[in-house]
């Protein structure tokens, strides 16, 4: 594949996945099922792009290069195959996954996520698909957990489809724009900033909210 830059799936996904697509066509849609299949599949491929690509996947998708229901099914496919791994590799580790042992997991990163099911549950799987680092090590930590496998292949499949349908819906909408069309570098930008803000906000949102609710329920 030496027509196809790979450094350019971090600093110029368009161009990437527009060269991909030219030059090995239908494939596109497995190289993206398989980079998700890894990011949320692989703890120590955590680092591969999540929401920044599936937004530009859906601008590219709006320009004509790919056909939105394909590349929609590539990429729930591929998350949620990747979840499975990650939790049966969860489930073989067991309590090794909490106590040190295994040295290519970073131990703060499963606390926090530990963390994170003590106060919602099952419910993680599917908000970690929105949230960076954590969908890598929230199926392994459900495996870990010994939760429900038909429990958590309902949370990986829901999450998924909100996941994929809300980005990938975002950039295809948006890529459909001549505003965005011509500066999706600097969309991309805004957008990775907003990914990350994102769930700030909404957790601060949600604290403010709770904390006015008890306060009049108490008066």
């Amino acid at each position: 594949m030496s027509a196809v830059n790979w450094g350019d799936l971090f600093g110029a996904m368009d161009r990437f996945l527009v060269t991909f697509a030219h030059h090995y066509g239908p494939f596109v849609y497995v190289a993206l099922g398989l980079i998700y299949l890894m990011q949320t599949g692989l703890v120590f491929m955590a680092f591969l792009p999540g929401d920044s690509l599936l937004f530009v996947a859906g601008a590219v998708a709006a320009g004509g290069q790919f056909r939105l229901d394909l590349l929609i099914v590539s990429l729930v496919v591929g998350a949620v195959l990747g979840n499975i791994v990650n939790f049966w590799v969860g489930v073989w580790l067991g309590s090794k996954v909490f106590d040190g042992r295994v040295r290519w997991i970073d131990p703060a990163a499963i606390r926090k996520t530990r963390e994170f099911f003590d106060r919602h549950g099952g419910k993680t799987v599917m908000v970690a698909l929105f949230v960076p680092l954590l969908r890598s090590f929230a199926p392994l930590v459900a495996g870990a957990m010994s939760m429900k496998p038909g429990k958590f292949n309902l949370y990986s499949v829901l999450g998924a489809f909100a996941w994929v349908g809300v980005f990938t819906g975002a950039g295809y909408f948006f890529g459909n724009l001549p505003l965005v069309r011509d500066h999706l570098g600097i969309v991309l930008i805004l957008g990775i900033i907003a990914a990350l803000v994102g769930p700030l906000l909404a957790a601060a949102t949600w604290r403010l909210l709770n904390g006015r609710f008890r306060a009049l329920r108490n008066s």
